[in-house]
């Protein structure tokens, strides 16, 4: 069973990603509070898998895993890049009244230089993630291309990611409100096509953000057995 969730990305929901042009850069000499992942025989993680997850670890009284795409994840425009996504884990379900706000740092050790490439969303957005879509995603389509990534990123066939998670809760609103009817209203279509739907990876997926009127949305399908 398929279903749909619709949501402004003015609150951001948990597998939005960004490309390239909005990824904030810095650098640091510090190492990530909260987790790294060193990866051993790269190379051959490239070979034999298409999507790699960490271990758990907790942040912000929540469990977590990063999700690593190394050949980039082509179903989001990420062909040439490494792809890196911050996933919700553990079986604790978020409470119905609550939805959790995330801000995070992704972290990529740069051998070389000895410090750490820092990568943030460039218009610092908090990810929302709701009880009915845990185990959703939100990260980086292109975190860096694999051009650059030899730069000092991979050697000797290993490299370390890293993450920082800053977590807060807020009331979930209502969900019953005021509904308004209007004469003149405006009927928006949006055609989002899915090609090769039965090999997508994960229980949800998210449309590109699409205008409506003076706002933006994105449309989600949720697929559970």
């Amino acid at each position: 069973m398929s279903e749909i969730f619709f949501c402004s990305p003015l609150i951001l929901c948990c597998l939005d990603s960004l490309a390239g042009p909005l990824v904030s850069r810095s650098s640091s000499a510090n190492p990530p509070k909260h987790f790294s992942m060193k990866v051993e025989s790269f190379s051959l993680l490239q070979k034999t898998m298409d999507r790699y997850e960490s271990k758990e670890f907790e942040a912000g009284g929540y469990k977590w895993k990063l999700v690593l795409f190394p050949n980039g994840n082509r179903a989001r425009n990420g062909k040439d890049h490494i792809s890196l996504y911050l996933e919700m884990a553990g079986l604790e379900a978020i409470k119905a009244t609550l939805h959790v706000l995330v801000d995070f740092k992704f972290f990529l050790l740069n051998q070389y230089k000895k410090n750490y490439l820092v990568l943030e969303g460039e218009k610092k957005e908090r990810y929302c993630f709701y009880r009915t879509i845990v185990g959703g995603m939100a990260g980086f389509d292109q975190l860096i291309s694999l051009k650059d990534f030899t730069n000092g990123y991979l050697y000797d066939d290993t490299c370390e990611f890293g993450v920082e998670v800053f977590v807060s809760e807020e009331k979930r609103r209502d969900r019953l409100g005021l509904v308004s009817m209007f004469d003149n209203g405006v009927m928006y279509k949006h055609i989002w096509k899915i090609p090769n739907f039965s090999k997508l990876d994960g229980p949800c997926h998210s449309s590109e953000p699409f205008p409506a009127g003076d706002q933006k949305y994105c449309a989600w399908s949720y697929t559970t057995s």
